[in-house]
């Protein structure tokens, strides 16, 4: 059995391994050029996709380039805690939840399965794909074709696979917030107190801080603000300086460290729009399935985008592995999987909301999460989402 996986970037490389593992040929194919691993900001692996990572024998990819993340403590725009939140048990050996900057991840993950032997090309965008007998014909804007028993989508939240799959399938939800991320050098601004192993967020008057300390010293942080989506015209034409000085004038007043860390740091990631895809009716068609955000993309306050990817790659990879055929395959995957990716999904799109209640609704917010990370939001409530663990042997 062979397959085409479209999309290298996190789901795209693991899908594969997991396939290898499960006696099953793969090609990644990626419209994009290669990273240089530097692009991009931070964002945090739970145990659950570390250990997704395990199962196909990659974890050691992420410990290298990651650092830990126990927590993350949210306090208000007056510098009052909330509360905390848990981010699961650590795996068997230890392992708690990482955080890595996610175009180094991707980058590693695809070299990995090149030197697993699994065949990786950048660059060749796909254009259509076609019933070929009882396989898939793939046809790249190249004017190549490649044919296989089977196509995966994993091109995230704009995916080509999913209208191919279902023209009428709905497209990513703009959640209201354009993320922006940076790193400020140790010893940039003196005094910093930031608890180790954490994220400190913010739930700021004008936009919501995130901030980590690595074990070097450096501070990586991002900011969700609040704003219609920004186009094109915009991205091209407003500087890297411009942008910067917004986010600092949106945080100035309150307090903390968010404005003089972004006044003094530097800006990798620039006007990123986020968006969310709840319910996609139809994840399978032919010998064609979406997986990851193609299928379910959780707004980035959920924190499970890259880890539900992975997830789902080595579950697919189990499915095709037991099941009698591809479409008996795809049915007992997506059974597997939809209860739990939407219900992640809603999570984020709750969590998100929660970041732009305007002044008023902010007090309520501050009351609320108080009782709630009290009471409600504790590591045995969230154990369905972060202690999820897949067995290998075990049938989906």
């Amino acid at each position: 059995m062979r397959a085409i996986i479209v999309g290298a970037g996190i789901a795209g490389p693991v899908t594969a391994m997991a396939l290898q593992r499960a006696g099953i040929e793969s090609l990644v194919v990626e419209a994009h050029p290669p990273s240089d691993g530097d692009v991009g900001s931070y964002f945090t692996v739970s145990p659950n996709g570390l250990q997704a990572l395990e199962v196909v024998g990659a974890l050691s990819i992420a410990k290298g380039i990651g650092f830990p993340t126990r927590r993350n403590v949210m306090r208000n725009s007056a510098g009052h805690e909330l509360g905390a939140l848990p981010l699961g048990a650590p795996l068997a050996d230890g392992t708690p939840a990482l955080t890595m900057k996610r175009s180094r991840l991707a980058l590693a993950l695809a070299d990995e399965a090149v030197r697993r032997g699994i065949r990786v090309d950048f660059g060749r965008r796909l254009r259509s794909i076609e019933r070929d007998g009882r396989g898939v014909a793939a046809r790249f804007e190249d004017g190549s074709t490649e044919r296989a028993d089977l196509l995966i989508g994993a091109d995230g939240v704009h995916s080509i696979v999913r209208r191919t799959i279902d023209p009428s399938a709905p497209g990513g939800r703009y959640v209201g917030l354009t993320n922006f991320g940076g790193i400020t050098a140790a010893g940039l601004v003196p005094g910093v107190e930031l608890e180790p192993e954490s994220w400190q967020f913010t739930f700021g008057r004008r936009a919501f801080f995130g901030a980590h300390r690595t074990p070097d010293g450096d501070v990586v942080w991002f900011v969700n603000a609040p704003r219609e989506e920004i186009g094109r015209e915009e991205r091209a034409t407003t500087s890297v300086e411009t942008w910067q000085r917004w986010l600092t004038s949106l945080l100035e007043e309150d307090a903390g460290p968010a404005a003089t860390l972004i006044r003094a740091g530097h800006l990798e990631l620039a006007a990123d729009n986020t968006y969310d895809l709840g319910h996609v009716p139809v994840w399978h068609r032919d010998r064609m399935i979406v997986i990851g955000d193609a299928a379910h993309a959780p707004a980035p306050s959920s924190g499970q985008g890259a880890s539900m990817a992975m997830e789902d790659g080595v579950l697919l990879a189990i499915a095709l592995r037991d099941q009698s055929d591809i479409e008996h395959a795809f049915v007992a995957f997506e059974t597997a999987r939809r209860e739990r990716v939407e219900r992640i999904v809603a999570q984020g799109a709750r969590s998100s909301s929660s970041k732009t209640p305007g002044r008023v609704g902010s007090l309520f917010r501050d009351a609320f999460m108080r009782v709630a990370f009290r009471y409600l939001i504790t590591e045995r409530s969230l154990a369905w989402m972060y202690d999820h663990r897949i067995e290998w042997g075990s049938n989906v």
